[in-house]
C-alpha cells in the first residue's frame, strides 16, 4: 500500500557537540513523517497530521502511532517559506526551505517511541520540543532502558536534557539486577550518555561493539515518594519516601517505616536497606525509638536488625514469644 511522506527541515540552533539524549527529538536533522492513509498539511493552522500507521523519524529516534500531529512555526528571524499541498502519492512531498520549525509533536494510538537502546510505550504521547519533555499517558505505560524498566498508571515523563524520567501512579522500577522499588511517584536519574558518532562514521577495525547502556545513560539514583515499598530476597520494607543508589546497592527510607520478614516486624522512623545483601536495618530518629515484634521460632529473623545490629527490639525488652502456626 502506498504511503505518503513529508520532510520538515528543522534548525533549532542547538550546539553540534551536544551529548546524546535518548528519546530526544529536540535536536538533529529533519523530522521525516510518513503515513499509510495520508497527510494533511493545514498551512493556515500551521499543523501537519499524518493518518494511519504513522511514523516520524529524527536521527536515531523513531515515533510510531496511529495518528501523528506536528505543530510548527516560523523560526526566529526567518519567514516561513510557502509550500504546496502534500502529495497523496508515494514519494517525497513538498518541503519548506528551512524557515519553519516543529515545536510540538503528538502521537495517538498504539504509541511506541524508541532508539537502539530505549523504548517507551503508551496510548498517547506529547513531545514538547522547546522543553525536550516527553509525556506519555494511557494504559500499560512502560519505559525500558538497559538499566531499568519503569511502569506507571497515570503518566510517564521523560526529561531528556535533565536526564530524568518520572513515573506517576502505582509506579514501579525494576533495575537490571532485579531490584524492585514501588511508590506513588518515582523519579529516576541517569548520567549523560556518550556523544553520538559523527554521521557516516565507521567503527574502527577491531573496536568493541557500542555499549547500549553507555549511550542510554547509566542509572544513578531513584527517588521515591508516597507508599514506598522495597523488596529484597527476604524483606519487604515500606515507608513514606526513599532514595536508592544502584552503584552502592543502598536504599534509605524515611517516614512511617515497617520492615516485614515472615512473621517478624519492626517499625521506626528510618531504615537503611542493602539491596545487594538483602539486609534491612532500622535507625532510630531524634527522640524516637524503634519498635517491633520478633518471633523466636521464625527462622527468617536471623538478620533482621535494629540500629544496634541485633535481633532484639530497641525497647530493650526480650522479643515476644508466639507459637508458630
Amino acid at each position: 500500500m502506498n504511503r505518503v511522506a513529508l520532510a520538515l527541515t528543522l534548525a533549532l540552533g542547538l550546539p553540534s557537540g551536544a551529548m546524546a539524549q535518548q528519546l530526544d527529538l529536540s535536536h538533529g536533522g529533519p523530522i521525516d513523517i510518513t503515513a499509510r492513509d495520508g497527510i494533511d498539511w493545514r498551512q493556515d493552522e500551521q499543523v501537519v497530521i499524518a493518518h494511519g500507521d504513522a511514523k516520524a523519524v529524527r536521527g536515531d529516534v523513531t515515533v510510531l502511532a496511529d495518528t501523528l500531529t506536528a505543530w510548527y512555526r516560523p523560526k526566529a528571524g526567518a519567514q516561513a517559506a510557502s509550500a504546496g499541498p502534500v502529495s497523496s502519492t508515494s514519494g517525497p512531498a513538498a518541503t519548506d526551505a528551512g524557515g519553519n520549525e516543529i515545536y510540538k509533536l503528538q502521537a495517538l494510538g498504539n504509541v511506541r517511541i524508541f532508539t537502539a537502546s530505549d523504548v517507551v510505550i503508551g496510548d498517547r504521547a506529547v513531545y514538547d520540543i522547546d522543553q525536550a519533555v516527553l509525556t506519555m499517558t494511557g494504559r500499560a505505560l512502560k519505559l525500558t532502558t538497559p538499566t531499568q524498566i519503569l511502569t506507571a498508571r497515570d503518566t510517564l515523563e521523560y526529561w531528556s536534557q535533565k536526564h530524568m524520567a518520572v513515573a506517576r501512579g502505582d509506579a514501579v522500577a525494576v533495575t537490571n539486577d532485579a531490584r524492585r522499588i514501588a511508590a506513588d511517584t518515582l523519579v529516576a536519574y541517569t548520567a549523560a550518555g556518550e556523544p553520538p558518532p559523527p554521521v557516516g562514521a565507521k567503527p574502527a577495525t577491531g573496536a568493541a561493539p557500542a555499549d547500549p547502556a553507555a549511550a542510554s545513560g547509566k542509572l544513578e539514583k531513584v527517588e521515591a515518594f508516597g507508599h514506598v515499598s522495597l523488596r529484597t530476597q527476604t524483606d519487604t520494607v515500606t515507608g513514606d519516601r526513599g532514595v536508592y543508589v544502584p552503584d552502592t546497592g543502598m536504599a534509605r527510607l524515611g517516614g512511617q517505616i515497617r520492615i516485614t520478614r515472615g512473621q517478624n516486624q519492626l517499625n521506626g522512623a528510618e531504615a537503611i536497606v542493602n539491596m545487594k545483601t538483602g539486609v534491612a536495618r532500622l535507625v532510630s530518629g531524634a527522640g524516637s525509638r524503634v519498635q517491633g515484634l520478633v518471633i523466636p521460632n521464625d527462622e527468617t529473623n536471623q538478620t533482621l536488625t535494629n540500629g544496634a545490629g541485633t535481633g532484639t527490639p530497641a525497647t530493650g525488652k526480650p522479643p515476644a514469644a508466639k507459637a508458630k502456626p
